[in-house]
């Protein structure tokens, strides 16, 4: 149960000189108030929700406190100065403004010496004035019918008889175009969109947005910070062709569509085929927001309409609309992949900060050996109560497929305040509900701070808070990452990379060894190479201090390597692997150059070289160093495009090269696939 939120106090000053105040305590979630007057009652007033207390004060300034709690006896407090003074007020300065996200709404603020609340008229006719009133240096928000010019006055009280008046000329403007966007489509395959009008999708070829159909509708082209968007004005009717295009959307299974609208009351929509008749369905439309409408194409297909070779679209209605994300779709015949790395390879296209922000293209700042990635997702909560990240998917998430996510967090210890406990939680919603938080599950995984670590959201056995059994849901299609916990204002700065649901960023368990008994690398192989997985560091310092390392022995093998083979093939979406080394120069001979290189191979085939790829990297003799092979960003040798390939299933290391007899001793530690 949360505690009460919004707690708020409205003052009513009778302006008679005799300082009799009425106290109007409100707040959500409360089941009832306790009142401090401020004054030298000693006992608070108690009051229910939609009660008020009327108390007389002499002049003067005063901190009122209203206590609000719940059933749980939780309490959220708020102090308000409340000025009683039987002095006309003076220095009345009012502040009027247009909403610039609300259509013909109004925000008023006064502020004025000596008052304690004032009224505001609006100047509209048939409307019994003053419309609204509040509190001295609040606002308030006031919803005009009609857009238009009004005398408007706003009128100061104190504990006087006398007031201050403030009167203007004030015109109501109409906001005629939308400010913000329509939510963005969600991940789609390929096969399963046919895509007429949306940035979301790649888009069919050949379309005409305002064919000659000698139409009254006038078209432009609507740019809303760089998202397209169809705007078509003085409408009557409007088509859009690609008739040299033709459509089957005989496999389609809905047709969706996003209209906003200033003005118009419906809309008449029309998918046009060259074999059938004109139908159509007609959508009601609601005024200054966007109208999300996904159509079973169904409505068409029962009216007559053959949807296998669909030409064009026609719009009958009124006034002006805006249109966008116009395409046809089905549910996905597989699911796609759920990861994000932050460097443009990932399936989540659209991150949402809820009073946190969302940086999704972050130059990583703590870049190391536990996360070498470039960039990464910024999330800052700057206090917000309930501040959260969160993305959706196009289709449910099935837990009979993957029961796990995944993701690396960073938390500096600078950035956080407050006594809120270091976690991160991970939510799962359905994202279509009103409410989608009251049948959530959660998984909360404690953290540390200052360092990279990666956390595990296992749904099957991991310890659940919200709705029982989750693996049981399927209506589960929105994530929602929360660090530090909720229902507190506490700040806190945390950097999120290679988020996955299940193994996406890997078919199989992520390859990792720290030669100490916390790797998951069981089997080490060397070819012409000895092979010790357990020695005692023999170069124990501040640059690996680790108690083992794995030994490697080459002894003069022309081929000499060691090796390991995964339990399931790379993906290579994820592309880094990287260790420590430590060559010493006592046990270098020849003259091959000091290196190493990484060499991934199908380890099934009967000659598994000859389609490998290899990265190799310089070394320095007698230091610990840390060496990262990038297969998207370092040059690679011997197979093209190694992002391509899913065959591979095997890690080669080889130090000082190939082809030769030279001997050389290597110590190598902490192994990663990242």
């Amino acid at each position: 149960m949360a505690p009460p939120s919004n707690v708020a106090a409205i003052y009513d000053i009778t302006q008679d000189n005799t300082g009799l105040v009425t106290i109007t305590p409100s707040a959500d979630g409360a089941v009832g108030f306790k009142v401090f007057f401020g004054d030298t009652t000693k006992d608070p007033e108690t009051l229910t929700p939609g009660q008020s207390i009327d108390h007389t004060y002499a002049e003067g300034t005063y901190d009122v406190k209203v206590v609000a709690y719940n059933l749980g006896g939780d309490e959220t407090e708020l102090i308000q100065q409340l000025v009683v003074s039987f002095k006309a007020p003076q220095n009345l300065v009012v502040v009027i403004e247009n909403d610039k996200a609300i259509s013909k709404q109004v925000n008023i603020t006064a502020n004025a010496d000596f008052a304690a609340m004032f009224e505001f008229d609006s100047g509209e006719t048939g409307i019994t004035q003053p419309v609204a009133t509040a509190n001295i240096g609040n606002t308030i928000n006031y919803q005009y019918k009609d857009a238009g010019k009004y005398s408007v006055k706003v009128t100061a009280k104190g504990g006087a008889i006398a007031t201050t008046e403030y009167t203007a000329e004030f015109e109501v403007t109409a906001i005629l175009a939308p400010i913000a966007s329509a939510v963005t489509p969600p991940v789609r395959n390929a096969t399963d969109v046919i895509s007429i009008f949306s940035d979301a999708y790649t888009n069919i070829s050949g379309v005409d947005y305002n064919p000659s159909w000698n139409q009254a509708t006038i078209y432009s082209a609507f740019d809303l910070n760089g998202d397209a968007i169809l705007q078509y004005s003085n409408l009557n009717y409007q088509g859009i062709d690609f008739s040299n295009n033709l459509q089957d959307a005989s496999s389609m299974e809905m047709l969706h569509i996003d209209v906003w609208t200033a003005d118009a009351t419906s809309i008449d929509i029309y998918p046009i085929s060259s074999s059938s008749s004109e139908f159509f369905v007609t959508k009601q439309l609601k005024t200054n927001e966007w109208n999300s409408f996904d159509i079973p194409l169904s409505e068409f297909t029962s009216q007559g309409l053959v949807i296998s070779d669909i030409k064009q679209f026609k719009f009958v209605g009124s006034g002006t609309v805006f249109i966008d994300n116009l395409y046809f779709y089905k549910a996905p015949t597989t699911f796609p992949k759920v990861f994000d790395d932050f460097e443009g390879n990932g399936t989540i296209t659209t991150w949402f900060g809820d009073s946190a922000g969302a940086d999704t293209s972050f130059a990583n700042p703590f870049k190391n050996t536990d996360n070498s990635s470039n960039a990464v997702l910024k999330y800052e909560d700057t206090g917000g109560q309930y501040a959260n990240v969160r993305f959706d998917v196009a289709q449910n998430f099935d837990f009979s497929v993957k029961k796990k996510f995944s993701l690396k967090v960073y938390v500096p210890s600078s950035s956080v305040t407050g006594s809120s406990p270091n976690q991160v939680s991970l939510k799962l919603q359905d994202g279509t509900a009103a409410q989608p938080w009251v049948s959530q599950t959660e998984i909360i995984k404690p953290i540390q701070l200052d360092t990279w670590q990666t956390l595990t959201f296992d749904f099957e056995n991991d310890a659940t808070a919200g709705s029982p059994n989750p693996l049981n849901r399927s209506d589960f299609n929105r994530v929602v990452l929360q660090v530090n916990g909720e229902n507190n204002n506490d700040n806190v700065i945390a950097y999120i990379d290679d988020i996955a649901w299940g193994d996406d960023l890997f078919t199989g368990p992520i390859p990792h060894d720290d030669f100490e008994g916390g790797g998951n690398i069981t089997t080490w192989a060397g070819d012409s190479a000895g092979l010790n997985t357990s020695l005692a560091n023999p170069f124990k310092n501040s640059d690996n201090n680790s108690n083992t390392v794995l030994e490697y022995d080459d002894t003069g093998g022309q081929y000499a390597n060691i090796r390991f083979d995964a339990d399931a093939n790379f993906n290579m979406e994820k592309h880094t692997f990287s260790f420590k080394i430590y060559v010493a120069s006592t046990s270098v001979t020849g003259g091959s150059p000091n290196q190493v290189s990484l060499k991934l191979q199908d380890g099934t085939a009967s000659q598994p070289w000859v389609l490998q790829t290899e990265v190799i990297k310089p070394i320095q003799l007698d230091t610990w160093q840390t060496v990262t092979f990038d297969f998207k960003n370092d040059t690679t040798v011997g197979a093209a495009d190694p992002l391509n390939r899913t065959d591979f299933n095997r890690v080669v290391i080889q130090v000082n090269g190939e082809n030769n007899n030279d001997n050389v001793k290597a110590y190598i530690d902490d192994f990663k696939y990242q």
